[in-house]
């Protein structure tokens, strides 16, 4: 995900801020503490690069493809310096938490490097370049979680919204480099959480989403340590805000998806019946070197509670292929899973290491680049057909949609999403973003469900 910020206007700015999000949701995240932070020093944010004082990009280390991304903009970036040798440029988050030497070194116009828990310390960064030096915060903190802090919402459609709700993770998954970059889980207070959502419900947004490396490890705490909120609590509390809110979260980790967690969702109709289970793989021994924490089987048993306690629960999933040392008998284990399971969406890739990551120490990327394409390939084909099934059954049923705005390939019909969270395409007309509407399905792609509107709802 690449995203540049929205323009904001306050009277008092005399300075201007471009960020550009890569990334996750947790990201985009980041980037609207920021510029509430750099808000409140006199910037206010621009869509236009040529005008900035300050440009931030915020980085993404979860794969080597989104760092090449960000290497390539930067490049792009280093013309744009030229043209006004003032310009302060900074790259904030997981890439800076783990490259911050190289930027400065390999990247002569990086002025700033500032990690995920460092953003306060922004504008006294911002100082230390306007008196000449480089300007580098990388420390991890067991406490930052930026709560009291209202974002800026970016890139806006004024309808859905995320509100990070924990940070950190402390899962290890030997593939991955989120607990280097991000640091020890922990979780904002549940009183904070609450009232962003009713800020954002007051400000006519219909949809927010609770955002966490794996929300089903939130868990507040007293000065005790005594557990005084957990996630399904959590859920409850944010789903009372109104009736009207919608209610998403992502991430999941499936060893933390509680019993509670299913029966606040069948509980409330506003919290959304969709969850990100991610697999990773289906063989028991790759999830063990991946240090996930179950097998096979007890995945599949768990997917099969989800849909005892929530039959029409949409479910999508991450998957690696070519993990270290796999082998084809294995990989067919993931595909046999993927049969099984038949997930409504997939985010699928073939292993990248990352340096410093557990796999990286132990293990030799030993899969060759060709069969791990080949073994990504196998995985898709079966999701395509299934996510295609899954639609094509949906045809001639009615289903609840959020309008979020115009549609991405025409101008003349509009877009939302379901409970499911699959998205939805229908005529114009004269609907308006952030309506609730009854759409009957009339055909289907293998990503979209496409009808007409057959009713408008005051309440989903």
């Amino acid at each position: 995900m690449r995203g540049v910020i929205a323009d904001q206007s306050p009277e008092t700015a005399t300075r201007n801020l471009y960020i550009e999000t890569y990334g996750c949701a947790m990201n985009l995240a980041d980037s609207e503490v920021v510029a509430s932070i750099m808000a409140d020093k006199g910037f206010k944010t621009t869509q236009d690069i040529k005008q900035a004082d300050v440009v931030f990009v915020n980085t993404c280390s979860i794969r080597d493809n989104a760092e090449a991304h960000v290497w390539g903009r930067l490049r792009e970036i280093k013309h744009q310096k030229k043209n006004n040798p003032g310009m302060i440029v900074g790259v904030l988050g997981c890439m800076a938490e783990r490259l911050k030497t190289q930027f400065l070194e390999k990247e002569q116009i990086i002025d700033i490097v500032v990690g995920p828990d460092a953003y306060r310390d922004i504008p006294q960064l911002i100082s230390q370049v306007e008196e000449g030096q480089k300007a580098v915060n990388v420390l991890l903190s067991r406490e930052e979680t930026y709560a009291e802090i209202t974002p800026v919402r970016l890139s806006s459609n004024g309808v859905t919204a995320f509100i990070s709700i924990m940070r950190g993770c402390d899962n290890m998954c030997s593939f991955c480099v989120v607990p280097f970059t991000r640091g020890r889980e922990r979780s904002r207070d549940s009183e904070s959480i609450v009232k962003e959502a009713e800020l954002l419900y007051q400000q006519g947004y219909k949809e927010v989403t609770l955002l966490g490396q794996n929300v089903d490890s939130y868990k507040e705490q007293d000065e005790a340590g005594n557990t005084v909120c957990t996630f399904a609590q959590l859920l409850e509390k944010v789903a009372l805000v109104s009736k009207d809110l919608r209610i998403r979260f992502c991430s999941s980790h499936p060893k933390d998806i509680t019993d509670d967690v299913l029966f606040a969702m069948q509980k409330y109709a506003n919290i959304c019946n969709y969850i990100h289970f991610p697999l990773q793989s289906g063989n028991s021994r790759i999830l063990n070197l991946m240090n996930r924490t179950y097998s096979r089987e007890w995945y599949m048993q768990r997917l099969d509670k989800i849909r005892e306690v929530i039959p029409n629960c949409g479910i999508s999933t991450d998957v690696i292929t070519g993990f270290c040392s796999e082998t084809e008998e294995e990989h067919q284990d993931t595909v046999s899973l993927f049969a099984h399971a038949k997930f409504n969406f997939a985010f699928m890739y073939q292993y990248s290491e990352r340096p410093g990551t557990l796999a990286s120490r132990r293990y030799s990327d030993d899969v060759p680049a060709p069969i791990k394409l080949r073994r990504l390939q196998d995985v898709m084909a079966v999701q395509h057909a299934n996510s295609l099934m899954l639609n094509q059954a949906e045809i001639g049923k009615v289903q609840t949609v959020l309008i979020e705005g115009l549609s991405k390939k025409s101008d003349q019909e509009m877009r939302g999403r379901n409970d499911q969270n699959t998205v939805v395409i229908f005529p114009k007309e004269n609907y308006q973003k952030g309506q609730y509407v009854k759409v009957v399905v009339e055909r289907v792609t293998q990503t979209s469900l496409i009808g007409k509107v057959i009713e408008v709802i005051k309440h989903p």
